[in-house]
């Protein structure tokens, strides 16, 4: 019982630490992170583009195949392009998509802190002459991979 209670709170520490030290993350954010409002400016004559479509989808379909030598001649017809400027309202530019913040503990983070706890049950169990010792080595052992292994999945999932 006397042993119990070391072990306990060295085990305990080593998880307080490790997951304070993989939660928080204190790297500064990029421009590109950081400016994830997109504009609802023109791009090169989009708004011309749209017009020209919808203008050309109202046309009849015969006018666009060619007429075979038995039928009677194509008569040709003028069209005039007539374009209207689509204007944006900040009601439109408000409804864009905004990339949400992820919320919840990484991968990293999570397997930090279970890489640590089974480290240090590891480390107590094989370490039988000094189980504090040996959980300290086996929590510090199994937090090192259990971020490394979290991190991989995270980069996988294009968290960071």
């Amino acid at each position: 019982m006397k042993k119990t209670l070391p072990i306990l709170s060295a085990v305990s520490l080593i998880v307080i630490l490790s997951v304070i030290m993989t939660a928080c993350s204190s790297k500064s954010k990029t421009g590109a992170e950081t400016n994830l409002v997109l504009s609802a400016s023109d791009t090169t004559g989009l708004a011309d583009f749209q017009v020209w479509k919808a203008y050309n989808e109202r046309k009849d379909p015969n006018l666009y195949f060619a007429p075979t030598a038995q039928s009677a001649p194509v008569q040709k017809t003028v069209v005039k392009k007539v374009y209207v400027p689509v204007k944006t309202s900040p009601a439109t530019q408000a409804s864009q998509p905004v990339a949400s913040k992820k919320k919840g503990w990484s991968k990293a983070a999570k397997g930090t802190a279970i890489g640590t706890a089974a480290g240090t049950a590891a480390g107590a169990i094989i370490g039988k002459k000094n189980r504090v010792l040996g959980g300290v080595i086996g929590g510090v052992l199994g937090g090192g991979i259990g971020y490394g292994i979290g991190r991989g999945m995270d980069k996988k999932d294009g968290r960071y």
